[in-house]
């Protein structure tokens, strides 16, 4: 069963003040025994990644070396997503007062019995609420 891992995991990969010794282990977890996201995640991270340059945050060249990094892990990408996207995430997402992009996370984690690793509350909190597993510290 592959740990659901959403951006702000990854993310806690990519810069040391995000980081804790949760976020650690699942990215140790994850470069072992692989990780799952909706299809959406690649853009997610380029779009924060992006953003974080342009505040100055981090360099171009670093940009480009994170994306490297983190599509060297064995993370599998979710082919429904899409399929998923007018019924069952948008539902849930409606349910769960949550964005269409942390529903597709939540949808993937519980039509897959998987974990959920995530460092934000209000979806934690709609996982847990629908009983899907949290991992992440929040």
């Amino acid at each position: 069963m592959s740990i659901v891992i959403d951006a702000s995991i990854a993310l806690s990969w990519c810069f040391e003040d995000e980081a804790s010794e949760e976020t650690d282990r699942i990215g140790e977890e994850v470069a072992t025994t692989g990780g799952l996201v909706p299809s959406l995640f690649h853009l997610e991270i380029g779009n924060a990644l992006l953003q974080a340059e342009r505040r100055g945050r981090i360099t171009a060249a670093s940009v480009t070396q994170r994306l490297e990094l983190i599509s060297q892990l064995p993370i599998e990408i979710d082919p429904q997503t899409v399929m998923r996207a007018t019924r069952e995430i948008l539902a849930l997402a409606r349910a769960e007062k949550l964005t269409v992009y942390d529903a597709a996370y939540l949808e993937l984690a519980a039509r897959r019995g998987s974990a959920l690793a995530t460092r934000d509350q209000a979806l934690a909190t709609a996982a847990m609420k629908i009983g899907v597993p949290v991992r992440g510290g929040v």
